[in-house]
C-alpha cells in the first residue's frame, strides 16, 4: 500500500517508517522554503490547486515566494485525506485539530507530529494488514501512548486521526478499485 510517502510523490524507504517528514525537512533547511514548483513536484499538485487552498485561508500565505515546514506539512496532510473526503470536511477537520491556521497555541499536536503519528499508523496498519476499526483503534492507541508527551487533548486527537487514516486507506483502496476496473464498465 505504502509505495509512497502519504501526501507526497517521494517512494517509501524505511527512514520514512519513524519520521516521514524527516525526507522533506532537510531540503527545506537548505533552501530556506520550497518555491510553489518544488512543492507542485513534491505533492504531484498543481500549483493553482495550493494557490486556491491558501485564499480559503486552509494554509497560510507563503513569505517572499517560498513554502515553509509549516505550510508544506499542512498541504501534505490536505492532499493525503483529499482523494477521500470533501475539501471542505478536510479543512473542519484540521479545525477540529488545530483550531486556526495562524495560531499555533490552539493546537492538539503540531502538524508535523500529526503528520509523522499518521505515516507510522497507516505503515503499521499496512504491516500488520490491520484494516478493520478495532485494529486500527488499537494501533492509533499504542501510537498514542508512545507519543503521550505532545498530545494534549488524546480523546479528541484520537477520533481525529481515526477519521484521517480511514480516509486514507479508503482513497487508497478506491484507487485501486479505479485502476482494476475494466475499460468496458469506465464512463466517459
Amino acid at each position: 500500500m505504502y509505495q509512497i510517502i502519504p501526501g507526497t510523490t517521494l517512494k517509501f524507504s524505511a527512514a520514512a517508517k519513524e519520521n516521514a517528514f524527516s525526507l522533506v525537512s532537510p531540503v527545506l533547511e537548505a533552501t530556506g522554503g520550497l518555491t510553489l514548483s518544488q512543492l507542485s513536484t513534491l505533492t504531484g499538485l498543481e500549483g493553482t490547486t495550493i494557490q486556491n487552498w491558501i485564499k480559503r485561508g486552509w494554509v497560510s500565505s507563503a513569505k517572499s515566494k517560498k513554502y515553509s515546514e509549516k505550510q508544506v506539512v499542512r498541504i501534505l496532510l490536505i492532499n493525503m485525506l483529499r482523494s477521500a473526503m470533501k475539501l471542505d470536511d478536510i479543512a473542519r477537520l484540521m479545525c477540529f485539530v488545530n483550531g486556526d491556521v495562524e495560531d499555533t497555541a490552539d493546537d492538539i499536536i503540531s502538524d508535523i507530529n500529526l503528520y509523522n503519528m499518521l505515516c507510522r499508523i497507516i505503515f503499521t496498519a499496512e504491516e500488520e494488514g490491520a484494516f478493520s476499526p478495532a485494529q486500527i483503534r488499537k494501533i492509533i492507541e499504542n501510537e498514542h501512548s508512545a507519543n503521550s508527551e505532545y498530545i494534549t487533548d488524546p480523546v479528541k486527537l484520537s477520533q481525529a486521526v481515526y477519521v484521517m487514516v480511514l480516509a486514507y486507506i479508503s482513497g487508497f483502496f478506491k484507487a485501486e478499485m479505479e485502476k482494476n476496473l475494466p475499460e468496458s464498465v469506465k464512463g466517459e
